[in-house]
């Protein structure tokens, strides 16, 4: 009964009142203090770092209290060497002060691999057995042999290339391929609307080459789709292997397949001759 008198008292109550305050003044001194030192509320946006020297981002970076660390690097001879071509949290994201950013940057010297033998391989496998190396394919010469499409020759820079020597990743191979002791012919691809580079693959693949190239206003190696090419695509349109295929690029924005095909079309009724 005397406690439970006690719990009911002004002075218990007096105690508890006290104790409670005490207890919201430390939780508001607590919070405070792990606002200030966590900067509780306040973030960085993350700016885009691409094409900056890492010099500079790393300047940058200091300014802003972020660290800049570089995890890997890529050669790329159509990049500035140094250069960030690659970040992580992308640009826009908002981090903490002390946020580490992981960059890859433009390696300042090329990667070397070794040259494989391609030497009585077919086309096809030459050309996998060169990207797997990060390689590429040159140019391609055809001459009478009876193996159609083996490799016969590698070379390099216009020099016959051995197998194992050292050179640099993303070279281009030229390669000698047998042509077949028959007059051997292939259809021309329809490459309209493709990418410079997937217009690239589908001509080695159907072993032919890249021509000349024509970029109209706005097309660039890197924003190039074909608009255009020479011979044109028909169900009768046959050449040579290794024959060179001219092609017009526009930037995508200004391609339409369907406008592609329906010129493509007028061109060949133009060539036809009228009875």
């Amino acid at each position: 009964m005397n406690f439970l008198r006690f719990l009911f008292s002004k002075a218990f109550l007096k105690q508890l009142l006290i104790l409670a305050g005490v207890i919201i003044v430390l939780l508001v001194i607590i919070n405070f203090w792990l606002k200030s030192f966590t900067n509780h509320g306040e973030y960085i946006t993350v700016p885009d770092f691409s094409g900056l020297l890492y010099s500079e981002v790393e300047d940058y970076a200091d300014e802003r209290d972020l660290e800049a660390v570089i995890i890997d690097s890529i050669y790329d001879n159509t990049k500035t060497k140094g250069s960030v071509i690659s970040q992580d949290p992308l640009p826009g994201a908002l981090v903490k002060d002390g946020r580490k950013i992981y960059l890859t940057i433009v390696s300042l010297s090329p990667e070397m691999v070794k040259m494989p033998n391609l030497i009585d391989l077919t086309l096809r496998q030459a050309i996998s057995t060169l990207e797997i190396y990060g390689l590429r394919v040159g140019k391609l010469t055809y001459v009478p042999h009876i193996a159609v499409n083996a490799v016969l020759k590698q070379e390099y820079r216009g020099v016959e290339i051995q197998p194992g020597k050292t050179i640099e990743k993303g070279s281009r191979i030229n390669l000698t391929l047998g042509q077949g002791l028959r007059d051997e012919k292939i259809q021309v691809p329809f490459l309209l609307g493709m990418s410079r580079e997937e217009a690239i693959m589908a001509l080695h693949s159907a072993s032919l080459n890249l021509g000349a190239e024509v970029y109209q206003e706005g097309a660039s190696a890197g924003k190039a789709f074909v608009s255009k090419q020479a011979p044109l695509f028909s169900e009768n349109a046959y050449v040579n292997l290794g024959t060179a295929i001219d092609l017009w690029y526009k930037p995508k924005a200004e391609t339409d397949l369907k406008m592609l095909q329906q010129n493509l079309q007028q061109e060949i009724n133009s060539q036809t001759p009228q009875e």
